[in-house]
């Protein structure tokens, strides 16, 4: 009983701040501040675009023709072919920035050779590679994954390299003094105990994806979750734009939670040394 009470006193702060921002929205809706009306559509318009997007309906005020929600998809499955691209990207980006990051940090002449492209690579705006992608790749999965990709594996890199440093050099000498290759020490000091670190730029390599996602599904983008956001936008469905962002947004968080839970079933010493 005392737990369930402690649980509702942690919750209710943040039930009320829902219900005030809630509130506060509902009402700019209803008082007309923004001309035309549809810009600001309220939290139960919000709501009904999802539930349209989630169901079979009606279109052009008859009962004559049904549509699967939007775009001859349901937003759900719109919101899987998203996290499909995100999950390929994440994988490339693992895969090049872990090895990288470890061989930055324990080849020191290489990290110094290679690190500031890697640095060059993090402070470009993924926004910016679209053009070069599409001609390169078409405008097809290819790009968008690929331009995944540049947004994710720079962080994964830098806070491996950043995990390598982190290592006591002592440990790695005592690996080394008892018998162990180079290879070996890597493999087997370097990357258990850069974990967290490799976690924790993956965890934002996966902020970067998400924010990068509409960028990436602006041109054929459909079906896709950013792709939706955008078209609905040009189309002025300004709710169903909203019911797309919250449901990237929460998407977002349920990722870092997930990410959070593994690091801690993964590597739970971190910060309890």
């Amino acid at each position: 009983m005392n737990r369930v009470s402690s649980v509702v006193r942690g919750a209710l702060p943040h039930v009320l701040v829902l219900g005030l921002l809630l509130a506060a929205w509902t009402a700019v809706a209803a008082s007309g501040i923004v001309s035309p009306a549809y810009l600001t559509p309220s939290p139960l318009e919000v709501w009904d675009a999802f539930v349209r997007a989630n169901t079979y309906h009606p279109v052009g005020g008859g009962v004559d023709r049904v549509v699967r929600g939007e775009e001859n998809y349901f937003l759900w499955e719109h919101l899987v072919v998203s996290l499909r691209r995100i999950g390929l990207s994440l994988a490339i980006a693992l895969v090049i920035g872990v090895p990288l990051g470890l061989a930055m940090g324990y080849f020191r002449g290489f990290g110094r050779l290679v690190g500031p492209y890697v640095d060059f690579l993090r402070s470009i705006p993924p926004l910016a590679y679209i053009g070069f992608l599409i001609a390169w790749f078409g405008f097809y999965d290819t790009s968008k994954i690929w331009l995944l990709v540049l947004a994710a594996f720079p962080p994964i890199a830098l806070a491996t390299l950043n995990g390598v440093r982190g290592v006591r050099e002592d440990h790695v000498n005592a690996a080394l003094s008892l018998g162990a290759t180079r290879r070996q020490t890597l493999l087997f000091v370097l990357g258990p105990a850069t974990l967290p670190d490799i976690i924790s730029g993956l965890r934002v390599a996966v902020g970067f994806a998400w924010t990068t996602v509409v960028a990436a599904e602006l041109v054929n983008g459909l079906p896709g979750i950013g792709g939706l956001a955008y078209l609905s936008g040009t189309q002025n469905k300004i709710a169903l734009s909203i019911a797309c962002i919250l449901v990237i947004g929460l998407t977002a968080v349920a990722l870092d939670v997930v990410l959070r839970t593994l690091e801690k079933k993964l590597a739970p010493w971190r910060g309890k040394a």
